[in-house]
């Protein structure tokens, strides 16, 4: 028994010492970056390359997260229906005293079930929709040199879940997105990226993106079956 409980304290410390290493080497700080109209100009260009209008006017978008959440999301009239386990809220993104649960099929009031629909929401569908929310309230625009090319930093300094959060948006010769480095609370390590490169063009014209990959070890994020349309 004695010898089991070496191993398993030697295992532990030897995980605990590659977290620590892979901390320090992958560990990055923000960037600097200058706002002003040069970082909303570089913003402007980055909504043009994903034709931000047929974003605007797509009514319904659907997707899944990882699997495990289903989106239905009438966009103009701020309801989204959040479905996952026995679980279906029928959110009202801005009025959410209106939101019906059902749990199991059965209809009942559940404030927790309302929260964490939410909060399922907030973040699954910025997954979905992240550059389109560059100019959202409260968010904060800075330009900035990385790798001899011009990357836009986004911080979020209210509204979701969690603000404070900050994404340095990676863009191709015509701005394009394709990928963004995160700065955020729920992930430890500073500047782990994500690809946004798997897009698809919708039935409503608007771009969304099917999959993530992430640096961190390789940790791919499903988005399902996207959709976007109009009724």
């Amino acid at each position: 028994m004695k010898i089991i409980f070496k191993i398993l304290g030697s295992i532990t410390i030897l995980l605990f010492l590659f977290i620590g290493v892979y901390f320090v080497i992958t560990n990055e700080p923000i960037p600097q970056g200058k706002r002003g109209k040069e970082a909303d100009d570089l913003a402007l260009k980055m909504l043009s390359a994903l034709n931000n209008d047929a974003f605007k006017n797509t009514e319904v978008l659907e997707w899944s997260f990882r699997g495990k959440h289903f989106y239905k999301w009438h966009k103009k009239e701020n309801i989204v229906t959040v479905s996952w386990e026995d679980n279906e809220v029928v959110l009202h993104t801005s009025q959410s005293k209106k939101s019906e649960v059902s749990i199991g099929g059965i209809k009942t009031e559940n404030i927790e079930i309302v929260k964490q629909a939410r909060d399922f929401f907030n973040n699954d569908s910025f997954w979905l929709v992240a550059p389109y929310k560059v100019f959202d309230p409260g968010t904060e625009r800075r330009i900035v040199n990385y790798k001899n090319k011009e990357a836009l930093l986004i911080t979020y300094t209210s509204g979701g879940t969690t603000p404070g959060d900050s994404y340095l948006w990676i863009l191709d010769e015509k701005f394009f997105p394709t990928s963004y480095k995160m700065w955020t609370s729920i992930i430890p390590i500073g500047g782990v990226s994500a690809k946004w490169s798997d897009w698809k063009k919708t039935d409503s014209g608007t771009l969304l993106p099917t999959k993530h990959i992430l640096s961190l070890f390789g940790m791919e994020i499903l988005m399902g079956s996207v959709k976007g349309y109009n009724l």
